[in-house]
């Protein structure tokens, strides 16, 4: 009775082992793929599968999105300027079956295939093009790595340029282009706001003379503007022009009466309550002004 009741123990572990090793479960991100003595057998959806124990062997395989970063990379671009860059790309498996069958280790060799393509990609393209042309580059990363990885049942999503480390010389050289091409559209502009601000002055001064009063509301403005400062003293000039007028009239009037001769003035002589006009005089020499 002891002898049976072992058999049955020993054959019920048996069933429950074989059951553990047959039983796989395959997840909702992951694909089965069944090898059957080393032939491959086929694919199993995600739930719960039987195998065969030892003699089959299922592979799960991921189909989610891998994020692998791509180490920086030294690299001369194409004007011979030594430059750092590391980028990151996002890939996933389109079939399982290539995956596991085509290449031994899918995450390493598109490592190794990045880093070589990141190198050729940069290298192919000036400092200039590299800094603002990471659109394209990246496009053209993916578009060579998507076509050798096609083989592998790997699609690549997606390639971004991560960081470009520069040597500090080149920063040091690219700051002073910056400040010089800044300082030059400071000059431009600086230049288009004087030949604006001539141009505007150049009609007002002929809408003033057009109208002698507008210059003389302008000096009133002047004056109230100087009075908000609350100054003690003002000096304010006198249109120049009009004050050289003025004062070549009084030169002429004053050189004309110097020209008169003395017997043309005719002298008064007060005497008592009564004025008395004498008749002019007439020297012997003339007077000379």
């Amino acid at each position: 009775m002891s002898t049976l009741v072992v058999i049955l123990i020993v054959i019920v572990l048996v069933i429950v082992l074989a059951l553990a090793l047959s039983v796989r479960i395959v997840k909702q991100y992951e694909m089965g793929v069944v090898f059957r003595l080393g032939r491959l057998l086929g694919t199993r959806e995600p739930g719960l599968h039987l195998i065969i124990p030892i003699v089959d062997n299922l592979r799960h395989v991921s189909l989610r999105i891998v994020t692998m970063p791509i180490q920086s990379q030294g690299i001369i671009t194409r004007d011979n300027v030594s430059v750092d860059v590391s980028a990151v790309a996002y890939f996933r498996v389109g079939d399982a079956v290539k995956s596991v069958v085509a290449i031994e280790n899918v995450a390493v060799a598109i490592d190794q295939i990045a880093q070589t393509t990141l190198r050729k990609v940069v290298g192919q393209h000036s400092l200039d093009e590299t800094l603002s042309e990471t659109d394209r580059i990246n496009l053209d990363i993916r578009q060579i790595l998507d076509v050798a990885t096609l083989d592998w049942g790997v699609e690549v999503t997606l390639v971004e340029l991560k960081d470009i480390q520069l040597p500090d010389s080149m920063k040091r050289a690219m700051a002073r282009q910056a400040e010089a091409e800044r300082e030059k559209r400071a000059k431009i502009i600086n230049a288009e706001g004087e030949s604006m601000a001539a141009a505007a002055l150049g009609d007002a001064s002929d809408i003033m003379m057009a109208h002698p009063l507008a210059l003389q509301l302008r000096n009133l403005q002047s004056l109230v503007d100087i009075a908000a400062d609350k100054n003690s003293t003002v000096i304010f000039p006198a249109p120049l022009m009009t004050t050289i007028a003025e004062l070549g009239s009084f030169l002429s009037g004053e050189k004309a009466a110097s020209l008169l001769p003395l017997a043309s003035l005719t002298p008064i002589v007060a005497t008592g309550d009564e004025t008395k006009t004498k008749e002019p005089l007439t020297p012997d020499v003339p007077l000379v002004p």
